[in-house]
């Protein structure tokens, strides 16, 4: 991600766009601070999903600053904010489609804890060599979760 950011700043300088050039510059500052706090602590540099994180941060800021310019009537500087967040959310990694969740949580139904039962069903069968399920998936309303966790023998990760 810094080699692609760098890369970015050199085109941005070369091509003249202040404002891409402007945020690409917040955006490396950012990863310097985020790299030094990682420093405090015993690590070389912060990894990609620390830096993921911060720009995530950045976006949530600049979101909140839109908020309040709109509400103080300054479309300039909400033009501004939403021009910085299109450049800091190309460098954040893509969350997963609508259809890659389906697929996923598809796959952990044979693993589904039922409501009411509390238990596992006889497809989550791990004594084969594996020590553990990916995770649980619970069918079920929020009233059932207690029961259904305090009852699983297995820990697990638990979607509703």
């Amino acid at each position: 991600m810094r080699k692609t950011i760098a890369e970015a700043v050199k085109t941005a300088m070369k091509s003249g766009d202040k404002a891409r050039l402007s945020t690409l510059r917040m955006i490396s500052a950012r990863i310097k601070d985020v790299d030094l706090a990682a420093q405090g602590i015993g690590k070389p540099e912060a990894g990609d999903a620390e830096l993921a994180e911060a720009l995530a941060k950045m976006v949530k800021q600049r979101r909140e600053s839109i908020a309040l310019f709109k509400a103080g009537d300054r479309p300039d500087l909400v033009a501004q904010e939403e021009a910085e967040i299109v450049v800091i959310e190309a460098y954040l990694p893509t969350g997963l489609s609508a259809a890659d969740l389906s697929v996923s949580v598809g796959a952990l139904m044979p693993f589904a804890l039922t409501p009411g039962s509390g238990t596992l069903p006889r497809s989550a069968d791990f004594s084969a060599g594996l020590e553990s399920p990916l995770g649980l998936v619970f069918l079920g309303s929020a009233d059932d979760t207690a029961a259904a966790v305090a009852d699983a023998s297995a820990p697990g990760l638990m979607l509703m």
